[in-house]
This record gives structure tokens, sequence and C-alpha cells, in this order.
């Protein structure tokens, strides 16, 4: 089913779009819009988001800026599953910057950070070894980090943990 496709035909599949308080990062406790697209190359052992690795219904990118527009608010994270696995995310991006929002995207890191909207905020996963996916973490990423940027870790146990504070001091990230 086709909903609100655009002249250009970008389109991307959402799993949900919803109105709530962000839980996670330096934004944590403001009114946010989420997006979250639908997909993920990626199968962590304990995500949360399962359930937006199939499924979700096809939007135009007009639809998905009316359906933000309608909450009201400035802040709007994109996520998913992996946003970054549908080619028009960037489109999005930029569309929702252009429309006066503060935009972060939620991202593995495991696909290429080039040719974001400099106006978006990444918030980008380094996959601990607990994940399952520590070997698909894509570290050249790491130097397209800004200042603006958040590095996370999800971590499992003490491995992770010795494992993330290695990473830390070995790419010098602060």
């Amino acid at each position: 089913m086709r909903t609100g496709t655009t002249g250009r035909g970008e389109r991307l599949r959402v799993t949900e779009i919803f109105h709530s308080l962000q839980g996670e990062s330096v934004t944590s406790g403001l009114p946010t819009a989420f997006v979250r697209l639908t997909g993920c190359p990626l199968r962590c052992r304990w995500c949360d988001t399962a359930y937006a690795f199939t499924g979700g219904e096809w939007m135009g990118l007009e639809a998905v800026l009316a359906q933000v527009e309608s909450f009201g608010c400035s802040h709007v994270t994109v996520t998913g599953g992996e946003p970054l696995a549908q080619p028009a995310c960037r489109a999005l991006l930029t569309r929702l910057c252009d429309a006066g929002h503060q935009v972060s995207l939620e991202t593995s890191g495991a696909l290429e950070l080039g040719g974001l909207d400099p106006r978006v905020t990444v918030v980008m996963d380094l996959k601990a070894p607990g994940s399952g996916e520590s070997g698909r973490n894509r570290l050249e990423n790491l130097d397209q980090l800004r200042a603006q940027d958040q590095l996370k870790f999800v971590l499992a146990d003490r491995t992770d943990y010795e494992w993330a504070r290695d990473m830390i001091e070995r790419h010098a990230l602060e």
C-alpha cells in the first residue's frame, strides 16, 4: 500500500511515528517526535526493537513530515531498526531540518555516515562484543563524528565494559 508518495518517489518503510519524551542521550526528557524506520542488517542479542526488522508501511516523505508536524514539537529523532539502511533516510533528515526541527539520528554505526546533513546530530551506537555484532562496527565512522554528536555503548557485562574502555582509549574518544 502506498501512502502519500512524493513526485520523486522518495518513500520510506515506516514502523511507527509517535510522540513521547526522549529517554536517552543528552536530550533526555524533551518532548520528541520519533520516526522509527523499518529494517536493520544487524541482529543484536538484546535488541528491544526486533518488531522493526520487517513489516511497516510505505510512506512518502510528505506524509512522514505531516505526521511529525502534527505533534507540534521541535525535536525529532529518526531511529529504527537501522535508518540508514533506507536510501531515502538522508532526504528525510534534510527535510526535517529544513522544516526547522532539531533532528537526531540514532544509528548502529554499521553503515556509512557520509552525506548526512550537517545539521543532524548523530547518536551512534558502537556495538560491544556482547551484542554479537561487534564485527560489524565501521570504525571509520568514528572519524566523522563531530563535537555535537554522541557515541553510546550498550554493555552486557564486565567484558563489554573493558572493551568499551579500551575503545575509548585506543580511539581517543572523549
